[in-house]
């Protein structure tokens, strides 16, 4: 059996474990995220009518906050350092040329429909708890270098590798004929097949594997579905594209997991009881809604009144035997008043799965203090911290490291890699400042308690290595700091009471 015939076979294999989800799937698709959810069904029409538009407001709300938390646009939320393991004089010397480095990757990330495509994987990843988000290189001559593709999940199938990363990806994907040339040129398939496709405008079944090797670069390759029955098969797949390349093309993340599972568990999905009941309660009351605008009403058979010519509008006269009782209202044996108390405790509960009650509403009568919005902010970034730290690790390690790759071939930036050791990262979002401004805040505070020691305590402080500590933490560029260190050690001194 050939490499191709065996990656088939592995594709199989992982449709059929990913089948066990896509019950789940569909649904939180269907209450959370409408529109979206017959990406799983063969019949588009086969849809459940919504009627409570929490769980997509605040799924919206999430998505928004994950955007501006994790990568907002044309802000910096990363920034590369010297690694530890770096002398002090080579990490100052490299910071001027790692400060130029983000301001590239952030420069081609700006241009590019990064963001775009990163907030519609956000909302994926509340929706189902998985998402993933293609990074291919732009053709030379583009506005930017990156061209960035959110992946919907149901042209996707995943297997964890030995780091416990998503790294086996297999996807399957449609394409039409002027498509499946500009990705994969006119000659991988025989002329007339390409001319009968695109005169029967037939798509064209194709499938991608990526998979990692042993000396840490990613096979990639592409071939067609052998069940497509459109395309001559002998029995083996046919081969379209292979390649190698440094880093995934790629990048698939996760909400949360349980131990075992390959596919993410998401907010939704643990919301998904209460949407689902809202949804049905807003129906009902819609229903009894209705009976209470037109009611229901009794008529006697007395061979007169046609119940079929009666128009219940204002002003219309309806004529009745004399000695009837004609047209008559039914009372509605009970209220449904109760339906207000369960529907807002479903809505309460919903809002709070899904973080939509951490920084609330705006209300002019009784509206939030400064300390109450930092407080819920903060309150929001440590109930998220778990799933950040996923993020960065499955989500934005990745992405750098890619990037890096991708414009280091190009000749933009040096031939310098992402290793943790040499050249690391640190990110710049909401919690990563907290957690920054903490640090600071410490730090000066130690430096404000050792002054009570007197001089000889002051003396022992480094002020060079902790003004340009400081200057990390917060964020000022690495121009404004000097280079230098062959720069004499200044003790600090205590100022004169008369001074």
């Amino acid at each position: 059996m050939t490499h191709i015939s065996q990656l088939y076979r592995r594709y199989q294999q992982a449709v059929a474990e990913r089948s066990v989800w896509e019950p789940t799937w569909q649904e939180c698709y269907q209450y959370a995220f409408p529109q979206r959810e017959s990406v799983f069904r063969t019949d588009a029409t086969k849809t459940t009518q919504l009627y409570d538009g929490t769980a997509p407001d605040a799924v919206d709300q999430l998505g928004a906050l994950m955007l501006s938390q994790l990568t907002p646009p044309w802000m910096n939320w990363f920034q590369l350092n010297a690694g530890a393991e770096l002398s002090k004089s080579e990490q100052n010397d490299l910071a001027p040329t790692l400060e130029k480095m983000t301001q590239i990757i952030q420069g081609e990330l700006d241009r590019s429909n990064f963001a775009m495509e990163i907030h519609q994987c956000y909302l994926d990843l509340i929706t189902v708890g998985t998402a993933c988000l293609m990074f291919e290189e732009s053709p030379f001559g583009a506005a930017s270098a990156f061209k960035f593709t959110a992946v919907p999940l149901s042209q996707l199938c995943l297997a964890e590798g030995t780091t416990g990363r998503l790294d086996h990806i297999f996807r399957s994907v449609e394409m039409d004929v002027p498509s499946f040339i500009d990705r994969f040129g006119e000659f991988v398939l025989p002329p007339d097949v390409l001319i009968k496709a695109e005169k029967e405008n037939i798509h064209l079944d194709v499938i991608e594997c990526v998979e990692p090797m042993p000396d840490g670069s990613f096979a990639y390759t592409a071939f067609l579905n052998p069940d497509c029955q459109y395309v001559p098969n002998d029995g083996e797949p046919i081969v379209l594209k292979t390649a190698c390349y440094d880093t995934s093309p790629f990048i698939a993340f996760r909400w949360l997991k349980a131990p075992g599972e390959v596919y993410g568990r998401s907010p939704v999905m643990k919301a998904l009881p209460d949407i689902k009941t809202a949804n049905k309660v807003v129906e009902l009351i819609l229903k009894n809604a209705t009976i209470a605008v037109t009611g229901i009403w009794l008529a006697e058979d007395d061979g007169v009144l046609n119940p079929a010519n009666i128009r219940l509008t204002p002003g219309a006269i309806i004529p009745k035997a004399v000695g009837s009782k004609g047209l008559t209202a039914l009372e509605s044996p009970g209220k449904f008043d109760v339906s207000q108390l369960v529907i807002k405790d479903l809505r309460e509960h919903i809002r709070h799965a899904l973080l939509g009650d951490k920084l609330g509403q705006l209300d002019a009568a009784n509206p939030m203090t400064a300390t109450e919005v930092m407080e819920r902010a903060d309150d929001m970034i440590l109930v998220l911290g778990a799933t950040y730290g996923r993020l960065q690790s499955e989500l934005l390690m990745p992405l750098i490291d890619r990037a890096i790759s991708l414009l280091r071939k190009r000749g933009a930036l040096p031939d310098i890699y992402l290793d943790g050791h040499y050249l690391t990262i640190t990110y710049q979002s909401g919690r990563a400042q907290k957690q920054a401004k903490t640090d600071a805040e410490n730090a000066l505070t130690w430096l404000s308690e050792i002054t009570k020691f007197g001089n000889e305590a002051l003396s022992q402080v480094d002020v060079v290595a902790f003004m340009k500590w400081l200057g990390q933490k917060l964020n000022v560029p690495a121009s404004l700091m000097r280079t230098e260190m062959d720069a004499p050690l200044i003790p600090l001194q205590q100022p004169n009471k008369g001074e």
